[in-house]
This record gives structure tokens, C-alpha cells and sequence, in this order.
């Protein structure tokens, strides 16, 4: 056996001689960026990882948009094993039919297909009869034209053990001729079903099936989802019809989510009233609701449900475990009180634009029996610190977002840090200072995973120093800290010597921030064995006064390994924005002000850690052979400097 301690020994040689079905063990229990990073170390891992792909059952890569040639050597024709895909498909169209849709998978998510065309649908239920869930995102967005209703009429008739079917593109899309008959085809297997946008009528007209020629007007109707037990839909407007046909047609019913974003003020017949909250749960299986109005086009509410209408509700919502109700600006305490004392179950409770809702909401709290683990309270202005005092006698909080609760100040942080499981905390917009973070940090050294400090003004380079004195907070992996004006690079060079790695950081509108930052960051050490920058995902410098082309200079190869997601002011200098692209073909540059990455509440679970080496070994595998230059970057950085 060779001795490791000879001066000349390869470590490549030594893993040369280990036994292939003991690398083939250990491979296979890793995902597929790790299967691709590992390959790229030494031939004996590339054989084997070869190998691996050819029976992978489990094949995840959502981090980065890929190619048809570079998806081509990773997902093996010739796997008959293949049973779970999960893909982002920005960069892929129909003419990858044959790459994605397996006879053998069961689970198939395709992210991001906006090239793709209705085909798609079609194409699944005829090649992947197995399915028993599918995700689709973004479908024909590119397209500008509307998707054939036959083609998800194949895609239903053809997954006959369809359990869960998540569409996230607008099915107004679908012409809606027949619309209403297909879904009669699905399978009675179907037990959860999302739609990123559908009007409310097309939703009536879903839930009822049609009446057969020979049927009269009375005829008892069959139900068209017997098992469904999620619904999450999106519309034009939530209103009593639609909220009480839900009710009546799906009897399995136990989360139910809409979402509505109205263009206009809703006239009484096109609104959700106290009428339609009585028809809620009406079999009494309901455990998680969420009604909520979104103020994206208009600013609008629910302007005809008051406190009488949640009292009623409330009667028919004892088993409730999560409620979310944003939007209901008549609503008072009184309201939202009488649900936490119905619900002896409840363990996330979020409100939204509560205009009437104050401290006497948590003012009895502790004389309930409630275990509230997740707590969203946003654009609640009426609250101050005494409600989060109360609110922290919940001492199991793992979650909780108090964004743009303006009233909140320092003595509510330090109620905040008695929570010894609290893992994300969102103040954004609140009257903290330096001083109240100070008291974050003497309480919570262990927990705290994301921090968003986003717009709290009277923050200073002092709140870093704070955070991280001491080895506190050494778990948090993402922070915000946008649009804090005296946020400054000095700050940013506290952040880089504390050595935390941070896997999200955001600092959009912040005028202080420069390349200073920029080099700090990149140069960042986590450990004494490397780890330069490499700790970093998203990076979010969107309108940061101080950034010129010296920056950019550091934001390519090989600086930021890891970096997926960026945030620059693209319309200062599109060369230089342009060449960056091209140089890191892997990375999402957001250049026009949009938000990166994606929705902190929901993958909060998700957040793992790897052991990550000083390079991207999956981009170096993916592009091995490439002879890459930074010619194009070097003349975009002649063409001009970024000004303040």
C-alpha cells in the first residue's frame, strides 16, 4: 500500500486503489451537484460517477439553469431507475421531450419552462403514465399564445395516479372552451392541487361539473374531486360563490390557500363578505386556511368582512393548526382574539395589513393553551414592543416576521431573545438600533439562521460588531441588510473578519457600500483551510452608491465559487453587467431591481450546510475542456467606470 507520508505521494494515486464498489457506496448516497463535484477530483471518482448516473433514482439540479449538451452526459438515457427529476429548464425547450419524460419516473418538477410550449403537457401524460406528482412553472410564458385544452386533457387522462399536480403559470392561458369538462378526467387519486393563476369564475365553473343532456337542472351532481384535500389557488378575486363552492364540492377538504390581487375596488358581487366566511369548513375537516388580498396592483381589501364575520367562522374552525388572513382591514382585535382562543391547535398564525389590530390581540395569551411555533404580523402598525412581550411567552417560536410593524423598538428585542429555538426573525422597517441587536446577540448564540434588518434607519456599522461579538450567532447563514443608509464597507469588514459564512447577504440601497465591500467579502476567510468567499449563493448589491468597475473585477472567477444569485445596477454600465454574464454562464444576474432567490418563509427547512471546497468542482466538471478568457471582461471594463 502506498505511504502517505512520502514526499512524492498523489493523493489521486491513493484513491486509485480503493475498491470501486466502496467509492460506488459512497457516491451514491450524495446528490448530483456532489456526484459532479467529486467527479472532477481524480479518474477513479469520474469512472464511478459515471457509472452512478446511469442508476441514479433521484435526479435534483435547481440551482442551475443547464443546457440540453451539458444535461445531455448527466441524465442517462439508459437509466431505467430514474424515479424523482427535479430541473431548472430556463435554458431548455421541446426539443429535450426525450431527456426529461421517463416511463419510470414518479415524481417530475420542471422549473422555470418558459420556452417550452403546451406540448409539454401532452407529451408528460404520454410518456410518464406513472406520475404521482408533477410541478410545472412558467409554462409557454415565452410563448404569447394560449395552450390547447386538449393538451391537458392528455396529461390528465394519461397520469391516472396523479397525487399531487402544482401548475404555476397563468391557466387563463388555456382556452376556456371546455376548460371545465377536462378536469372531470382526473383521477380520483388526486389529493392536492395548486394553480398559479385562475379567474374565480373558471374556478366556479371547475368545481361544477356540467349537466348531461338528458339530466334536468336538479340532478344531484357528482363530486369532480372526491379526494382532494389542498387547494391553492390564485385569482382575479376571492368571493362568496367561489369560496362557497369550494366548500360544498370538496368534502376531503384540509388546507385550503387563495390569494387574490384585484385591479380594481370589487362591487359586492365579485367580494368576499361575512356570507361567504360562514360557508368555510363546512364539513369540518379543515386544519390550514389562508385568505389573503394582495395589494400588487391596487391598494384594496376586504372591506365587507368585519369582526361578526371571523366570529362566525370561528365557530367552525376549532381544529384549525394554521390560519393566515392578510388583507382584512375591518377586522379588530377582537377578531383575531376570539380565533386564538377557538383554536386550541393553532401553531402558525400570520396577519397581514391588520390596520385595526393592537397589543390587546396577545394581551391574554398566556391564559390559552396555544404552542405558537411560526408568527407572521406584517404591516401591523398598531403594535408595539408590549405585544411582542407578551407574544414571546410562546417560547417555542421558531419563525417570526414582524416586517414593517413600525413601532417596534429595542426593548422588544430583548423580549425577542429569551426565544431559545427561534432560527429566522424579520424586522424589517422597525425603530431598532445598534444597541438592540447588542441585546439579540447576549440572548441568542445558538439558534438565529436569518436575520432581515431590511429599512431599519438608525442602524450603523456598530449593529455587525454587535451581531457577531463574541461567537454569537455563528448559525446565521442569511441577513439583509438593504436600504440601511449608514451601513457603510467598514461594517462589511467586520462581517469579513468574523468569519461567519454567510450563504445569503443583501445590501440593495444601501449608498454607503463600495467596492471596498466587494473585496472583503471575496476575500473572506471562514477557516484556516480556505474558504475564500466561497461561503456565499446570493449576493445583492442592487443601487449601491459606492460600486464601480473595480468591482466587477472581483466578482469574477475565481473569486465567489459558489456564488448562484447577484444583484447589480445593471442599467449603469450594460457592457460591463453583459461580460460578467458571459463569464460565469452559472450565475443569475438580477440588474433591473428584482428580488433574487427564492421565498426565505418556505425553505426554511430546507437550509443545510455543505463542506464546500475552495472551487466549484460542478462547474468544473460542467465545463471542463472550455478554454474560457477574461478578454471580454477586460474591454468592458475599458469602455467606462460605474460612477457613485
Amino acid at each position: 500500500m502506498a505511504n502517505p507520508h512520502e514526499p512524492h505521494s498523489d493523493p489521486s494515486q491513493s484513491l486509485m486503489i480503493l475498491p470501486s464498489a466502496l467509492i460506488a457506496t459512497i457516491l451514491a448516497k450524495l446528490d448530483v451537484a456532489s456526484i459532479c463535484s467529486a467527479a472532477s477530483t481524480c479518474r477513479a471518482f469520474r469512472s464511478c460517477a459515471s457509472h452512478i448516473l446511469s442508476f441514479i433514482p433521484n435526479f435534483h439540479l435547481l440551482d442551475i439553469g443547464l443546457s440540453i449538451d451539458l444535461l445531455r452526459p448527466l441524465l442517462m438515457p439508459t437509466n431505467p431507475y430514474l424515479r424523482t427529476l427535479q430541473v431548472d429548464c430556463t435554458r431548455l425547450d421541446d426539443s429535450s421531450f426525450d431527456y426529461l419524460l421517463r416511463p419510470s419516473l414518479q415524481e417530475l418538477s420542471l422549473h422555470n419552462c418558459a420556452d417550452f410550449t403546451g406540448k409539454l403537457l401532452s407529451h408528460i401524460g404520454q410518456r410518464c403514465k406513472g406520475l404521482r406528482f408533477v410541478y410545472l412553472s412558467s409554462l409557454a410564458e415565452k410563448r404569447g399564445r394560449s395552450i390547447d385544452v386538449s393538451d391537458l386533457e392528455e396529461l390528465l387522462l394519461g397520469c391516472t395516479q396523479l397525487e399531487t399536480l402544482i401548475l404555476m403559470f397563468d391557466v387563463s392561458m388555456f382556452v376556456r372552451h371546455n376548460f371545465a369538462r377536462v378536469w372531470a378526467l382526473a383521477t380520483s387519486k388526486l389529493v392536492s392541487l395548486e394553480i398559479g393563476f385562475i379567474s374565480s369564475i373558471m374556478v366556479t365553473e371547475m368545481l361544477s361539473p356540467p349537466i348531461g343532456p338528458n339530466q334536468s337542472a336538479h340532478h344531484l351532481r357528482t363530486c369532480i374531486f372526491p379526494g382532494l384535500q389542498k387547494l391553492s389557488l390564485s385569482v382575479d378575486y376571492i368571493t362568496d360563490t367561489m369560496v362557497s363552492m369550494i366548500s360544498e364540492s370538496l368534502p376531503s377538504l384540509t388546507h385550503l390557500d387563495l390569494r387574490d390581487s384585484p385591479i380594481m375596488e370589487p362591487r359586492v358581487s365579485f367580494d368576499l363578505t361575512n356570507i361567504g366566511l360562514q360557508q368555510i369548513n363546512l364539513h369540518g375537516k379543515l386544519k390550514h386556511l389562508s385568505l389573503v388580498r394582495s395589494q400588487e396592483i391596487f391598494p384594496t381589501f376586504f372591506k365587507r368582512v368585519n369582526d361578526l364575520g371571523i366570529l362566525l367562522m370561528a365557530d367552525k374552525c376549532s381544529s384549525m393548526e394554521s390560519i393566515y388572513l392578510g388583507g382584512f382591514c375591518q377586522v379588530t382585535e377582537t377578531g383575531f382574539k376570539t380565533l386564538l382562543h377557538s383554536c386550541a391547535k393553532l401553531y402558525k398564525l400570520r396577519v397581514s395589513r391588520g390596520n385595526h389590530l393592537t397589543d390587546l390581540i396577545f394581551h391574554d395569551i398566556t391564559a390559552t393553551s396555544l404552542s405558537l411555533t411560526h408568527v407572521s404580523l406584517r404591516w401591523c402598525n398598531l403594535l408595539t414592543n408590549f405585544a411582542v412581550t407578551r407574544l414571546a411567552s410562546n417560547r417555542g417560536l421558531v419563525v417570526l416576521d414582524l416586517r414593517d410593524c413600525r413601532n417596534l423598538g429595542d426593548d422588544a428585542l430583548q423580549a425577542i431573545s429569551t426565544l431559545p429555538k427561534l432560527k429566522t426573525l424579520l424586522l424589517d422597517g422597525s425603530d431598532i438600533s445598534d444597541m438592540g441587536l447588542c441585546h439579540l446577540s447576549k440572548g441568542m448564540s445558538s439558534s438565529l439562521v436569518s436575520l432581515s434588518l431590511r429599512g431599519c434607519k438608525r442602524l450603523t456599522d456598530k449593529c455587525i460588531s454587535f451581531l457577531f461579538d463574541d461567537y454569537s450567532n455563528r448559525e446565521l447563514r442569511e441577513l439583509d441588510l438593504s436600504n440601511v443608509p449608514n451601513l457603510s464597507d467598514a461594517g462589511m469588514l467586520l462581517l469579513a473578519k468574523s468569519r461567519i459564512p454567510i450563504f445569503e447577504l443583501r445590501m440593495r440601497q444601501c449608498p454607503l457600500i463600495g467596492d471596498t465591500s466587494v473585496m472583503a467579502l471575496a476575500s473572506m476567510k471562514v477557516d484556516e483551510n480556505g474558504w475564500q468567499g466561497s461561503s456565499l449563493r446570493l449576493l445583492d448589491l442592487y443601487n449601491c452608491g459606492g460600486i464601480t468597475q473595480l468591482a466587477f473585477r472581483w466578482l469574477k472567477k475565481p473569486y465567489f465559487p459558489r456564488l448562484r444569485w447577484l444583484g447589480v445596477t445593471g442599467s449603469v454600465n450594460r457592457d460591463l453587467v453583459d461580460a460578467l454574464t458571459r463569464n460565469r454562464p452559472f450565475l443569475h444576474v438580477g440588474c433591473r431591481g428584482e428580488e433574487l432567490g427564492a421565498d426565505q418563509w418556505d425553505k426554511l427547512d430546507d437550509l443545510y450546510i455543505h463542506d464546500y471546497e475552495e472551487v466549484d468542482e460542478f462547474e468544473q466538471w460542467l465545463l471542463e475542456g472550455e478554454n474560457e478568457s477574461d478578454e471580454e471582461m477586460e474591454e468592458a471594463e475599458n469602455v467606462g467606470v460605474l460612477p457613485d
